[in-house]
């Protein structure tokens, strides 16, 4: 069974390396990918959704303007294919808000895992992950969300950060594409527990459930204590030189909404980590 992998993009730098990273880590797998560019006419989307009819010169002109763009991609990317003849594309381009667009494309190609850059062309540089990515990764939740930086090193991870407080109980079906992850990668998974006391009757029950669903890969209890989570993390993934991080989002747990809060924004703006974010359904 093929993986349907979705890769949004604007067409810049950040996207293409996104592109790529998503290539080589699913080199050895049957994958179905989705080429997907948003467009609308002017800078502000209301305006364009309120003032763009298809037909229209505006209207034609930017989705002329995609099509092109992603036919351009899709030749550069026939001749990656003749190293991965079980890599299939697809384009789509469409006009929408990019989450709306990204919401419906998962929903109508039953997309396993959406991999796509930080941030495109018009984001500030001082900004590490763009308005889209962020509301990616807190608003689509039916789908985990592969985010690349456009400093990630090229090469398959060797190493996971997963942090985790252990207070709530861990799902097999949540961890599965970091497991996945693992398992094709040969990654050492780093759980990482910030360290807040001694574990609770609960938290260890919950500890013991990641041990069971990590058995089929290699993986590590780390503890760090006396520090501010985001940088506990920052420290731990700089002088491990780890190669992603992979958490659940749950609002209101652990980091809180870790978009509103300020694990993303606190990791710092020179981050070339890769970020797995893996959703609680129930949530």
């Amino acid at each position: 069974m093929k993986t349907k992998i979705l890769l949004p993009t604007d067409f810049s730098k950040n996207s293409w390396h996104a592109i790529t990273y998503a290539l080589e880590l699913y080199k050895r797998d049957a994958c179905e990918f989705y080429l997907l560019n948003v467009f609308s006419a002017t800078g502000n989307l209301m305006k364009s959704l309120m003032n763009m009819d298809p037909g229209s010169e505006l209207y034609e002109k930017a989705k002329a303007h995609s099509e092109t763009g992603l036919a351009n991609m899709l030749d550069m990317l026939v001749l990656k294919q003749e190293k991965h003849p079980n890599h299939h594309f697809n384009t789509i381009s469409m006009f929408n808000s990019p989450v709306e667009a990204i919401k419906t494309v998962v929903d109508d190609k039953d997309i396993d895992i959406i991999v796509m850059g930080t941030k495109g062309e018009t984001a500030s540089r001082t900004m590490v992950y763009g308005s889209t990515a962020v509301s990616v990764m807190e608003k689509v939740r039916n789908c985990p969300v592969l985010v690349i930086p456009e400093r990630a090193k090229p090469g398959l991870p060797k190493e996971i950060v997963f942090p985790t407080n252990y207070k709530i109980p861990f799902k097999k079906n949540q961890l599965q594409y970091l497991v996945d992850i693992a398992k094709k990668t040969k990654a050492v998974i780093q759980v990482l527990y910030i360290f807040e006391g001694e574990l609770k009757e609960d938290q260890l029950e919950n500890k013991a459930l990641l041990q069971d669903y990590f058995s089929e890969v290699n993986f590590v209890f780390r503890e760090l204590s006396n520090m501010h989570v985001p940088t506990a993390l920052n420290c731990f993934v700089e002088s491990r030189e780890s190669d992603m991080v992979a958490f659940i989002n749950r609002k209101h747990m652990f980091f809180g909404s870790i978009l509103n809060q300020a694990l993303v924004k606190e990791i710092g703006y020179d981050c070339k980590v890769p970020i797995l974010v893996m959703h609680d359904q129930n949530n």
